[in-house]
């Protein structure tokens, strides 16, 4: 019989063997920390180098964010609490990023990041349906509003759906943020991590616009100060300009510092170790000192506000004290004799009736009274302001400057989606009440207050200004709308715990 084997030679095999098993212990085990990973990585950024110096920086980008980015996009897909950093991130630096030359379309990450975020929301649902989390009165209301805001673009006397598109972004889609919120974060840790995320860029934007204020602003700043004459108009006044810091405008800057000092006002109510009230007293005074800065008046008045919520909250002989002593301040403050411009503008806040421009806005909001009562809808989303007059130029709203968040919310969804607004915004401040008598936990109940605060504070500066549209105040927003459901779920489950405890 023939022998039909093939001779195998065992040496290059072993050889084979021998290096696969090398291979396997320099990535697998040892993963490239060695000579082996050292010449690689060498041998990749130098191919790297030559190809972004061949191509360009733009190319580099590309190529790092084609490497990174499904990595990222996974995170973001199957881990939501990273989505929600990722997403609070982004909103307090979009502005910011945009206004430094980055041409990308940041507000669409967004959207994506609030779209992935839904999505984990269902596969999880699917797994283990937990709809407590995502019930009761308030979320009835937000979800009563965006639905609402969804139905908009069916407003049969909308002049452009495009407006629409853009709009619902920040109205409506923001909104589904609190559901995420309040849905995937589940301990007091990561609770606290967000809310220190939030107070350090608040903390960022007090000193970037004492940088603005006393060096001056950088090139791309000055670019987008003489981009246009309105905007030149808007932003400098009496020979002094108005600082925005890393927001898009000065109202936005000083709200969402008001935002910050009253939250930390709050915060000081509970338990805080030396170092801590130290930190939160500094960021308060940042917060406060450098919304001046902002030239904003609708925002002077609001921390005072704040302080009789919580004098009647929190009504004691220590803090009836403190009350009169701060309305001692600010009287002395509102006719101290000055020539500084900031405070000038802080003192006209409190006498509206001598500013031209807000009997400007009495007659603006007195003519457009009939178009309301005449359209329950409203224009439709976008149909005023700077959209009106880039999507629907020519048309009756098109040219009205709403100059209020309440205005805008009438004029473009009518006095029905005033309604839902007005009934949103009153549940919010109802249950962050409720709950602050209701919680135990003395940090719970502080955090609690810090965010009904910023609450009624956005609600009554949404009066004179448009509060609540941009980022990241819509964002913050809804962060204390949830935190006031998720301080009580808490301490209801430590509660809960420590009752099992005492019983085994």
């Amino acid at each position: 019989m023939i022998n039909l084997e093939i001779p195998v030679n065992t040496e290059s095999a072993s050889k084979w063997q021998s290096l696969t098993a090398k291979l396997k212990q320099w990535v697998v085990l040892e993963k490239m920390y060695n000579p082996f990973g050292f010449i690689v990585f060498t041998i990749i950024s130098g191919i790297f180098s030559c190809l972004i110096v061949s191509k360009g920086f733009p190319f580099g980008v590309l190529l790092i964010g084609g490497l990174i980015g499904p990595v990222f996009l996974v995170a973001l897909a199957t881990k939501p609490t990273f989505a929600l950093i990722c997403y609070l991130t982004l909103s307090n630096t979009i502005m910011f990023l945009l206004l430094s030359g980055v041409n990308f379309p940041l507000g669409t990450v967004m959207d994506g990041i609030i779209l992935l975020l839904t999505i984990n929301f269902y596969v999880q649902q699917k797994q283990k349906k937990r709809w407590d989390l995502v019930s009761g009165p308030m979320s009835i209301t937000i979800l009563t509003w965006i639905v609402y805001n969804i139905l908009e673009v069916g407003n049969p006397v909308a002049a452009s759906r495009l407006a629409w598109v853009y709009t619902i972004r920040t109205c409506g889609i923001v909104a589904i943020s609190f559901f995420m919120f309040i849905y995937n974060v589940r301990t007091k840790a990561f609770m606290k991590k967000i809310i220190s995320l939030w107070l350090f860029f608040c903390f960022v934007a007090a000193w970037y616009a004492f940088k603005q204020e006393f060096f001056g602003f950088n090139q791309n700043e000055e670019a987008y100060l003489h981009s246009s004459p309105l905007i030149t108009q808007l932003l400098f006044i009496a020979g002094h300009w108005r600082k925005f810091s890393i927001y898009s405008d000065p109202v936005t800057f000083a709200y969402n510092m008001v935002a910050a000092a009253v939250f930390c006002i709050g915060r000081l109510t509970g338990p805080v170790t030396p170092r801590k009230k130290f930190w939160l007293l500094f960021l308060m005074f940042s917060c406060l000192f450098n919304m001046f800065f902002s030239g904003t008046r609708g925002a002077f008045p609001l921390v005072p506000v704040a302080l009789v919520l919580y004098a009647i909250i929190k009504f004691s002989k220590k803090i009836l004290i403190f009350s009169v002593f701060a309305a001692i301040f600010i009287v002395g403050l509102i006719f101290l004799p000055t020539s500084n411009q900031n405070i000038l503008r802080f003192q006209s806040a409190f006498r509206p009736n001598e500013d031209a421009s807000y009997k400007v806005r009495k007659y603006n909001q007195s003519r457009i009274k009939p178009y309301i009562w005449t359209h329950p809808m409203g224009g439709g989303l976008g149909s005023t302001g700077e959209w009106g007059k880039k999507y629907s130029p020519g048309t009756y709203l098109a040219d009205f400057p709403p100059d209020s968040g309440y205005v805008r919310t009438t004029v473009e969804t009518g006095f029905i989606g005033l309604t839902i607004f007005v009934i949103m915004v009153f549940t919010i401040l109802k249950t962050g009440i409720v709950n602050y008598y209701k919680i135990v936990d003395p940090e719970l109940k502080s955090i609690c207050l810090g965010a009904t605060f910023v609450i009624f504070t956005f609600n009554i500066g949404n009066f004179p200004q448009e509060a609540i549209v941009q980022f990241p105040s819509n964002v913050h927003f809804y962060i204390a709308a949830a935190l006031i459901v998720l301080t009580k779920r808490i301490d209801d489950q430590q509660n809960q715990l420590i009752h099992e405890q005492i019983i085994s």
